[in-house]
């Protein structure tokens, strides 16, 4: 029994060890990335209107 339980051990270090990019890690950055990409063009449309703006008051 000690000899399946150190197999064991070892198989869970080796799979926390390694540093493989897997199927959840993707999951979960896709999740966190929608909310970027859905609120990204609103943001830059507004910096660039802000930035315009800001222009158009400095020549007057």
């Amino acid at each position: 029994m000690n000899e399946r339980w150190n197999k064991r051990k070892e198989k869970r270090k080796i799979k926390q060890s390694s540093n493989s990019y897997t199927f959840g890690d993707f999951i979960f950055d896709v999740l966190f990335w929608i909310p970027e990409l859905i609120i990204l063009p609103f943001r830059l449309s507004l910096w660039l209107l802000r930035g315009l703006g800001r222009f158009i008051l400095d020549l007057f």
